[in-house]
């Protein structure tokens, strides 16, 4: 038996440990490392061994470390206190996760590995349950998500059962949409902003700035002329962009790319001065005229009257080509319509200053003729200037349909100067002056109430075009003829008629068929 010294010996040891109980979780301080466990001293009776496996990390364990246990029994079959470590950790996790965590809320976890259904992930040393419909991990390989760190959102706590089931697909969706109000909030108009072209279109590119989708329109690309999106951009292309507006209530943003650098019209005139020459390239050819690129964002047009002092220009297509280089002369500048008006013909002298000397009225002139119009015939003289046939000025006495029934492109004709306007750049050209005008001869010829047959040539509404002798037509007005009878007439037909009227100004010789 102990005696009363033993007791109070007995006494004092065991007061002098620490007050522990089953449940609790303390501090210890490693004594030992094996290759199997870990003794840890938590100042009782008895040291606790854990196994090595319950820290994910051995290799970090030294000797004298301090380390978080959980007490589970204060004593086992060997005398010795039952602790893990693991398990501290789990209720330290657990208590961190219930205090500062909800359902809702995003959290940090470890992919630790793949189980059936699923993934467990380590989030606070608590196993928590990624359901596989929910990870959007869907063909990604293990190695790559496999011990990496992922944010996840808790869809449930289960503080019975102390577990957790999370969700990767509802935390990307739940970070993009906080990532999408946080740039709401943030953007601002003039600031540069990175983004990926997410789409082109033909009038721009939609660019992803990072959760909200932003429109850069073609115009906004370049300030130079470009004719799709696709010559600048291409889908996955990294850039940046500045905001040029913002509109929260529709949830849209216009992007620009050119502002990014200086725009080229703002010191135009002192670039280029009205006079000055200097050479470009064609960039764009249209029916009316030509764009010639001077630099880059810099574009003027050359009008398709301004090609030119001699010649008609009808398809400047058929002079140039894209891409040529030419020499140019500015003419005027619109700074706030950014027009420059560009000229060829300016570079030579005009030869429509000495065209009224050259040609003096009632001259006789060679000339080819060069093209065609409803009105009238283009002949080309010697020094490449254009004159104009009227189609009035074709015949003395024969009804000209279309110039083409007389002349042929390219034919060499004579013709007659009848007028020179040299500040409109044209001259006015007679083929029939080259004859004496035979209407006062005609006039002697066929008197007023003179009888004659004459060959139907045409029926028109109103009247009937004959033909007098070979190159004389006159015409029997429609209230002149029976109707019975001008509705068997037809070409080629004879029939008498009766001049009425000659008008030797007008050239025309009026006909009856009422005898």
């Amino acid at each position: 038996m102990l005696n009363e010294n033993d007791t109070t010996l007995s006494k004092l040891y065991e007061e002098s440990f620490k007050s522990i109980n089953e449940g609790d979780i303390i501090k210890g301080k490693i004594v030992s490392i094996n290759p199997k466990e870990v003794l840890v001293d938590v100042g009782f009776k008895s040291e606790g061994a854990i196994s090595l496996f319950e820290f994910p990390n051995p290799q970090e364990l030294k000797v004298g470390k301090e380390i978080e246990v959980y007490v589970e029994s204060k004593e086992d079959d060997n005398g010795m206190i039952v602790l893990s470590h693991e398990k501290a950790e789990k209720l330290k996790g657990w208590d961190r996760i219930t205090k500062s965590f909800k359902e809702g809320d995003l959290v940090e976890g470890r992919l630790k590995t793949k189980v059936k259904g699923g993934f467990f992930v380590d989030i606070f040393g608590i196993d928590a349950f990624l359901p596989a419909s929910l990870s959007s991990f869907k063909g990604v390989p293990d190695k790559e998500i496999v011990n990496k760190i992922f944010k996840f959102q808790i869809l449930k706590v289960n503080n019975l059962r102390k577990s957790l089931i999370v969700s990767r697909k509802d935390a990307l969706h739940k970070e993009k949409e906080e990532t999408k109000t946080k740039l709401w909030q943030d953007l601002k108009i003039g600031e540069i902003r990175c983004g990926f072209v997410k789409g082109i279109a033909d009038f721009g590119a939609f660019i992803d700035l990072g959760g909200v989708d932003g429109l850069l329109h073609i115009t906004d690309m370049s300030w130079s002329r470009i004719s799709h999106p696709s010559e600048i951009l291409a889908i996955g292309d990294k850039i940046e962009v500045m905001v040029l507006t913002i509109d929260k209530d529709t949830t849209k943003v216009s992007l620009g790319l050119k502002q990014r650098s200086p725009d080229p019209w703002q010191d135009i005139e002192t670039k280029f001065p009205i006079g000055s020459r200097l050479k470009g390239k064609i960039v764009n050819i249209l029916n009316y005229g030509v764009f010639v690129e001077l630099e880059k964002g810099i574009e003027g047009l050359i009008h398709i009257s301004e090609i030119s002092w001699q010649k008609r220009i009808s398809d400047p297509k058929e002079l140039f080509a894209i891409g040529d280089i030419m020499e140019v002369s500015i003419l005027n500048i619109d700074k706030d319509s950014r027009r420059i008006s560009l000229s060829i013909k300016q570079l030579e002298a005009n030869p429509w200053l000495e065209a009224k000397d050259k040609y003096p009225l009632g001259v006789k002139v060679s000339g080819k003729v060069k093209g065609f119009a409803d009105y009238g015939v283009f002949v080309e003289l010697d020094d490449n200037i254009e004159g104009m046939i009227h189609i009035s000025d074709i015949s003395w006495t024969k009804k000209v349909s279309h110039p083409q029934d007389v002349f042929k492109k390219g034919q060499k004709i004579e013709v007659v100067v009848l007028s020179v306007d040299a500040d409109n750049s044209r001259i006015s050209l007679g083929y029939k002056q080259l004859l004496p005008n035979p209407w006062t001869q005609i006039a002697e010829e066929f008197p007023v109430n003179s009888i004659l047959d004459a060959e139907v040539i045409s029926i028109t509404s109103f009247g009937v075009f004959v033909k007098l002798k070979d190159g004389l037509e006159g015409l029997i007005y429609s209230q002149e003829i029976d109707k019975e009878a001008l509705e068997k007439l037809k070409p080629l037909d004879y029939i008498q008629v009766k001049v009425i009227k000659v008008d030797v100004e007008q050239a025309k010789i009026g006909l009856s068929a009422k005898l």
